[in-house]
């Protein structure tokens, strides 16, 4: 598997395997392709912070990363994270999350937060957000609606998230 930055040419493809991820998904209102497309247009998209996953040179698994507000400081919101389903519980979507934290921390990103599985985003760090000072701008269930410090010299924050307004949040 091999993780690269998405360029335009795979556009198309990453719209269809994030409708193909989110088909099924428990929580999901049907229109996270359309935010991807929506996100690339807007001022907090972060081109380095838009991943794809490719086995033998098709693309199986993609992540999003832009830009949000907390008080003060400048941080990342993860959404979303698709992969297949034919790939899915294979490594993939870690191996996204890590890379992708990897880069934001080295970009000089304090912080990101994940709405999202209370099983599964723990495994790479994130904690229930308010533990770090960060409120959600809407309700939500406090285990799903983390964050995670990506660098050790992050300095505390305090405040709720401004999205993108892409995310109509």
């Amino acid at each position: 598997m091999h993780i690269r930055q998405e360029t335009p040419q795979d556009f198309d493809t990453v719209y269809r395997v994030v409708e193909e991820a989110f088909a099924s998904a428990l929580h999901s209102d049907g229109s996270e392709q359309d935010l991807v497309a929506a996100l690339r247009k807007s001022a907090a998209f972060v081109p380095e912070l838009s991943l794809v996953a490719e086995r033998d040179g098709k693309i199986i698994g993609y992540i999003l990363f832009t830009e949000i507000r907390i008080g003060g400081c400048t941080a990342l919101a993860l959404a979303p994270l698709a992969v297949l389903p034919a790939d899915q519980r294979q490594g993939v979507g870690a191996a996204l999350v890590r890379e992708g934290h990897r880069i934001a921390a080295a970009l000089g990103y304090p912080y990101a937060v994940v709405l999202g599985s209370e099983r599964y985003y723990p495994r790479f760090g994130y904690v229930p957000a308010g533990q770090l000072g960060i409120r959600a701008p809407f309700e939500a269930p406090p285990e799903n609606f983390m964050a995670i410090r990506l660098r050790p010299d992050a300095v505390p924050v305090q405040g709720v998230v401004q999205y993108a307004r892409e995310f109509g949040i």
